[in-house]
């Protein structure tokens, strides 16, 4: 009978997952449409000159998220108050110039989008905001200046009314739960420490680099299937390494934007939310640090089996710690584990004298204290000042075409309707100004503006239909609140669908821009016919400007990203010792280009060896790693003048990295002959020219493991061949 029920009933009732999904979807729609009725009733007892704005600004600022919902209507407002306050005052200036007008409107138009680039999570809508709130407010004062100071009142009573009137009705009707961040990061740190015991483990087991392979491949599958029953739709891949990374990292992507918005609803994860963030990038970190790349390093050798088995050991019992329910608020025992093991690490540090096991063990002892500072960020309650604070990324190619873009489709709008005198020019110029600074918040402006375009033209249609079927039959309003409700549904139940969002998105705020609803309501079909085609050449205006004339060259983006990170390494190499950036600093910057890196790479459909860089992009923090790791042997530990000029030496030899990795890798090698060859008899000397040893010989087996990905010349700088296969990154350049 229970198979007979699962076999006929439909799959969104049969699965659980599919079923949370559903009513969590529907919940959402229903605080969405309450909220659109309350604004919608208040806008028109407030007798407001756009009361269906107040709607957009519901659907604009709504998310299920109570504190993301927070954090978006903050800075809508922000940006609304400045927008206005522009808006006024370059109307007041260019009255009489309409192009001197529409030149410095695009000029603000383009500033914005380039803000709106910069900014994170929805910060970046106050810069979005500024831009069309400029073109909102001044498209009813065209035909009368002097009326610009009342529109711009109008404007923010009515996003004033519709931010208000959405967070009531989610703070009410949304259960919160900020803690549940909390137990996400506290799952996720497991997620990690299982995911570096399972390669510890694999270390510890294997005879042969054969035999490697195939015992993490077999403990990634038995994970998967442990947690097949609630992530079974998310493989991505063939091979079950990257397939286990990749989900890791996405978890962590998933989780920055979560801190976020927990610190805006509640006080506590306010003042915690420095250490969160630096939680999280340590162990997105850690993460990458233990790509198939590392694995090499210490190849076939029997000596180094004991280490790994040793960590294994230790994660297995962190991981045994971590299954008591109280064990964020009782770190101790976790720390005591991990501290013991760093203590045992450095006596067998100096017990050997093989700088490959010498290599293990600082490897190994430097994840260890990762893991013990991440777990100190994650269970502290108090913000720790002292730390480093990790700084944005600023793309500015990105910024600057997207500034570029807002620009010049804003110049382009103004100029068609100062040269055509259409009658709907000004909702052209809102759309497209509207349009152009919402995709500027998107990974790719060119790739979404498409479908930003298509929802928006979808919903000339449904308006059409709005207008003949719903609209004219209505007589109180109750039944405009339920018609709207209908129209309007498609866009906010798939808002959140990935592959629909944007359009969804689009179609749903810019449906209710479209509607002539007012209080009464009038209709004029010539008018409406007339905003309709303004739409259909707005839309077409977007996708030939964002896709045509300035389109976006993923694979450029793609190599000065690599570029970056490879001046980045230079950079550190360079630096005094004495003035050396913090570890966490360095990689939450670097972390941030990789994860703009991968994002591009899956943009590029033409052949590349996507997978190579990405795990050259992981090596080259392993790479910065090991060069802040000499730069402390330098600074603090004894070494002998002859080494420290050695080692001078290999730190300038960086300077040709993006020319010539091989020299740099030789010169790296060079130094280490030198070092070896310095006799010494004290043992702590003898430690550290070990490790010194151990450091160079591992920077230069990343760097020619990599040589495409450092050099300047490598495959992704190189003009695109679709007729010859992909270059790995493991191929020199010169050798081609």
């Amino acid at each position: 009978m229970h198979w007979a029920n699962q076999r006929f009933a439909p799959a969104v009732f049969a699965d659980d997952a599919r079923w949370n999904g559903f009513t969590a979807t529907a919940g959402y729609t229903m605080r969405v449409f309450l909220s659109i009725g309350i604004a919608l009733f208040l806008a028109f007892v407030f007798q407001l000159q756009s009361p269906l704005s107040a709607a957009t600004t519901v659907l604009i600022v709504s998310n299920p998220t109570v504190g993301a919902m927070v954090s978006k209507s903050v800075w809508r407002l922000i940006g609304t108050l400045i927008g206005a306050a522009i808006s006024v005052g370059v109307m007041a200036v260019f009255v009489q110039s309409p192009v001197l007008y529409f030149a410095v409107l695009s000029v603000f138009v383009g500033l914005a989008c380039m803000v709106a680039t910069f900014l994170r999570f929805f910060r970046a809508y106050a810069a979005v905001l500024t831009g069309y709130t400029i073109v909102i407010i001044a498209a009813p004062a065209f035909a009368n200046p002097d009326g610009i100071f009342l529109s711009a009142m109008s404007r923010l009573s009515v996003v004033a009314t519709g931010i208000v009137v959405t967070a009531c009705v989610f703070m009410v009707t949304s259960v919160r739960k900020p803690s549940t961040v909390l137990h996400k990061l506290g799952q996720a740190f497991r997620e990690t420490v299982l995911h570096a015991r399972t390669f510890h483990k694999a270390e510890s087991e294997r005879t042969t680099p054969e035999a490697l392979d195939a015992t993490v491949t077999s403990t990634l599958e038995k994970q998967e299937q442990k947690t097949q029953s609630t992530n079974a739709a998310f493989r991505g891949f063939s091979q079950p390494i990257y397939d286990s990374r990749s989900k890791l990292l996405a978890n962590m992507t998933g989780l920055t934007p979560a801190i976020e918005f927990a610190a805006a609803d509640d006080p506590d994860m306010q003042n915690r939310v420095r250490n969160l963030r630096l939680c999280l990038s340590r162990l997105t970190g850690l993460i990458v640090s233990y790509h198939p790349y590392w694995l090499t390093f210490s190849a076939g050798v029997e000596e180094t089996r004991a280490v790994h088995l040793l960590v294994a050991q230790t994660l297995g019992r962190i991981l045994e710690l971590t299954e008591n329910p109280d064990w964020l608020t009782n770190p101790a025992p976790l720390s005591t584990c991990l501290h013991d093991a760093l203590k045992t690490l450095e006596q067998l540090a100096r017990q050997t004298t093989s700088t490959t096991t010498l290599a293990a063990l600082d490897n190994t002892r430097d994840a260890l204290v990762q893991m013990d500072l991440a777990l100190h960020d994650l269970t502290s309650l108090r913000p720790d000042r002292t730390q480093a604070n990790i700084q944005p990324y600023l793309e500015w190619p990105t910024a600057l075409r997207n500034g570029v873009r807002g620009s010049f489709i804003a110049l382009l709008a103004g100029m068609l309707w100062y040269v055509l005198h259409w009658s709907s020019g000004p909702l052209l110029i809102i759309y497209t100004v509207a349009a152009s600074s919402l995709l500027s918040t998107t990974p790719s402006a060119a790739k979404a503006s498409p479908m930003m375009a298509a929802g928006t033209f979808l919903a000339i249609p449904m308006g059409f239909l709005c207008h003949t079927l719903a609209l004219p039959r209505i007589d109180g309003y109750p039944l405009l609140w339920l018609s709207l409700c209908l129209f309007l549904l498609p866009g906010v139940w798939l808002q959140f669908h990935p592959r629909y969002s944007i359009g969804a998105f689009g179609y749903a705020v810019f449906f209710t821009m479209m509607l002539s609803v007012n209080n009464p309501i009038v209709y004029d079909d010539l008018t409406l016919t007339n905003n309709w085609m303004s739409m259909v050449a707005a839309c077409a205006l977007l996708a030939i400007v964002f896709r045509v004339i300035l389109p976006a060259d993923h694979r450029l983006d793609a190599a000065r990203l690599v570029t970056s990170l490879t001046r980045s390494i230079q950079k550190l190499a360079r630096t005094p010792y004495g003035r050396t950036e913090p570890w966490v600093a360095w990689e939450g910057l670097q972390l941030q280009k990789i994860s703009r890196l991968m994002m591009r790479l899956s943009f590029i459909t033409t052949n590349l060896d996507r997978q190579g860089y990405t795990d050259a992009a992981f090596a080259s923090l392993s790479l910065g790693r090991l060069i802040v790791r000499l730069k402390w042997n330098a600074a603090h530990a004894t070494l002998d003048p002859q080494a420290q000029t050695a080692l001078t030496n290999a730190f300038n030899a960086f300077a040709q990295l993006r020319h010539n990795p091989a020299e740099t890798a030789s010169a790296l090698k060079q130094a280490a002959m030198a070092i070896r060859t310095i006799p010494t008899q004290e043992t702590g000397l003898s430690l550290t020219r070990d490790r010194t040893l151990s450091c160079l010989e591992q920077a230069a087996n990343i760097i020619l493991s990599v040589p495409g990905f450092f050099h300047d010349h490598g495959p992704i700088q190189q003009a695109e061949d679709l007729t010859r296969p992909a270059i790995p990154v493991s191929v020199h350049p010169a050798a081609r």
